[in-house]
């Protein structure tokens, strides 16, 4: 697929606010027919430039999950430590998220837990045997501020 252009932005933008909204009112909102606006879909679809959907989950709505956000500091910041550092998290889901940074950590990886003692295995099984490791920081999070494009409470 070529570069995007204003239209396909849109459509992006309308989907990261709702994956589930119908192509026919997206195609609405950003002045297409309805077939021509699931091509485009179909297309972003197929380059990779919308590698999948999701859902995102109320935390409130089950068990009290617990963010914790992991600064990662590597031995050294050389192609080989950050890719075997990268190969090894992508083979743990706990791992939710990790962003290669700049700034004071090269890596900074967000997990969810339920408690505590659950953190401390995955700290001792999975995050102190990554390769490459310096130094492991970790903070608990007391709530999410923009949870749900709202304020969390």
């Amino acid at each position: 697929m070529s570069a995007l252009d204003s239209i396909d932005r849109n459509i992006l933008r309308l989907l990261r606010l709702d994956a589930r909204m119908p192509s026919a009112q997206i195609a609405a909102e950003v002045g297409l027919s309805p077939s021509s606006c699931q091509r485009r879909i179909k297309a972003m679809e197929h380059s990779g430039v919308i590698r999948g959907y999701t859902v995102l989950v109320d935390h409130s709505a089950r068990d009290a999950a617990i963010a914790v956000i992991i600064n990662i500091t590597l031995e050294r910041q050389t192609e080989d430590y950050l890719n075997r550092f990268e190969a090894a998290v992508r083979r743990h889901p706990e791992i939710r998220e990790c962003f290669l940074m700049t700034g004071g950590s090269d890596y900074l990886l967000r997990v969810e837990v339920e408690t505590p003692a659950e953190f401390e295995r995955i700290h001792t099984e999975i995050l102190s045997t990554l390769p490459g490791l310096s130094r492991i920081h970790s903070s608990f999070s007391i709530r999410n501020v923009l949870a749900n494009g709202r304020r969390a409470r």
